[in-house]
Parts: C-alpha cells; sequence; structure tokens
C-alpha cells in the first residue's frame, strides 16, 4: 500500500496532472468526455491522454465508454482509500491532531439560522436562476436562495423568466450576479453550493470560507436549444422540471442529523435524480 500511495503523490505532484484531477472532483459523479476535459484545461488531446493514462495507471480515474465515447470520472473509493492512509500515517488515529479529516469527527455543526444555500452556474441568466427560485418556494423557513454566475449576463433569459412566471414564481426580484458579489469581507457564509453548468464546475474557482457542502449538479442548457418557440420552452420546462425534482429531493435531507460525509453522498447522490424529466 505505501509503494502504491508513493506513486500516487508523484503522479499529482504534476501540476497539469493535478489540475486534471481536481476539475475532475469538481465534476464527480460525472462521467466526462475526453475531448470536454482538453477544452478546459486548454491542451493537445495527446497531451491529455497522457495523464488521464497516468491517473488510470494510478486508480485514482476510471474510464467507461458510450458508444465511441471515452469517458472518464474519479475513482472516489480509491481516492478515499489514500486520503485514510495518509491521515492514519499521518496520525497514528490521534484525532486530536488530525480532526478536521476524521470521520469520527465529521459531525457538521448545525447553524442556528437557515441554510444557505448558493447555485452557480456561468451566465446566471437561466439554470441558476431557476433553482434559486424553485429552492426559495420549495425551501420554506429553513433555507435562504442564492445564485450567481462565474460570467455573469447583463440580462436574464426571457424564457426563464416566462416559465417562473407560469409556475407562480415572484421573478420581480431577480437578477444576474457574478460571484464575486459572494465572495470576500461581508458576504455570506454558505452551507452549500451546487454548480448547475458543466463549464461553472469546469473552471477553478476559488475556494468558498467557511468549506460548505458542495456537489455538481449539471445539466444541459436550455439556452442552446434551437428550433421554435414551442421547442426552447419546452427545454426550459426539463430543466425546470429536474431541478424540482433534486430540489426537492434536498429538502427533505434530515440535514440537521447528518454528519458531513453522509451529507455530501447524498448531494452527490441527487445529481442523478430528475435526469429527463418535464415539468
Amino acid at each position: 500500500m505505501e509503494t502504491e500511495i508513493s506513486s500516487r503523490l508523484a503522479i499529482l505532484g504534476h501540476p497539469q496532472r493535478l489540475a486534471l484531477f481536481r476539475l475532475l472532483m469538481r465534476r464527480y459523479p460525472d462521467h466526462v468526455p475526453a475531448g470536454e476535459l482538453a477544452s478546459a484545461l486548454g491542451c493537445k488531446a495527446s497531451t491529455l491522454s497522457a495523464y488521464l493514462a497516468s491517473l488510470m495507471q494510478a486508480g485514482l480515474v476510471r474510464q467507461t465508454r458510450d458508444g465511441t465515447s471515452r469517458l472518464y470520472a474519479i475513482d472516489m473509493t480509491q481516492v478515499g482509500r489514500t486520503l485514510d492512509y495518509l491521515m492514519l500515517d499521518c496520525c497514528r488515529g490521534r484525532p486530536d491532531l488530525c480532526s478536521p479529516f476524521s470521520k469520527d469527527e465529521g459531525v457538521r455543526h448545525v447553524p442556528q439560522t437557515k441554510f444557505k444555500v448558493l447555485f452557480i452556474c456561468t451566465g446566471n441568466s437561466a439554470r441558476s436562476i431557476l433553482a434559486e427560485s424553485i429552492l426559495r418556494r420549495e425551501g420554506g423557513d429553513r433555507f435562504e436562495a442564492y445564485s450567481a454566475g462565474t460570467r455573469a449576463r447583463s440580462e436574464l433569459n426571457p424564457v426563464a423568466l416566462e416559465v417562473l412566471a407560469q409556475k407562480g414564481h415572484d421573478v420581480s426580484m431577480l437578477r444576474a450576479k457574478n460571484i464575486a458579489e459572494f465572495q470576500g469581507a461581508g458576504a455570506p457564509t454558505f452551507d452549500f453550493v451546487f454548480t448547475v453548468c458543466n463549464r461553472a464546475a469546469n473552471e477553478d474557482c476559488p475556494a468558498w470560507q467557511g468549506q460548505p457542502v458542495s456537489a455538481h449538479w449539471g445539466m444541459p442548457d436550455p439556452v442552446a436549444v434551437e428550433g421554435t418557440a414551442a421547442e426552447k420552452s419546452l427545454a426550459f420546462h426539463h430543466a425546470y422540471g429536474a431541478l424540482l425534482n433534486r430540489i426537492k429531493t434536498f429538502t427533505a435531507l434530515p440535514i440537521e442529523t447528518l454528519d458531513r460525509i453522509s451529507l455530501q453522498r447524498a448531494v452527490d447522490d441527487i445529481a442523478q435524480v430528475g435526469r429527463g424529466v418535464s415539468a
């Protein structure tokens, strides 16, 4: 085991391989096409292939196929074993030395106020706005909903606003915001941060203060759908339905009673909820 861990650490010591590993961690549990990884990292296909081969040989990444496409995902079981080994070897089982990393010390301190949740996409004009609106209504007195974009557009998508209005949401207070608005002094401390856009998840954003529980709930961009007005509207209704199901599942979680590890697994699993559902 020690030789295996040493090999993994050496492989992750390469800056570009580490960047690829971090990207796949942000996208977990997604299986990401090689072309998308190469584009996000700005590297040649041959270079990416070499990086992926090293990570797979180390057991940190696994490959699957979808037809002729090769997809890649983090092998979370092996990553967990690596971290467990390092913590036990480093601390000799002493939680007083490594308590932030100990499973026994993984119970979160539940805030006395509402849970603050941030949804992120690239433009903050459609998917994240839908999610913010849905949680604001479905979350009741337990949650405060926010949304932002890594490169926020100046205006909200009119079809998104139309769908929200049809569903009975108040859209008067909605606006496009950049994530910088929620970083730095005076910004809210979030309990949860969810990316709902693959492009946003691919970007290496600064860590959020307070170490919120985070997950990637990626879904197709309804803005990208071409066709008639009815076809475009249908795409937004599908996005709304998928997000509604995920958020209902999320708000039903017994958050106050779950330790951080269990909660992380639960929000990761929610990424599979509501795929292909209309509302």
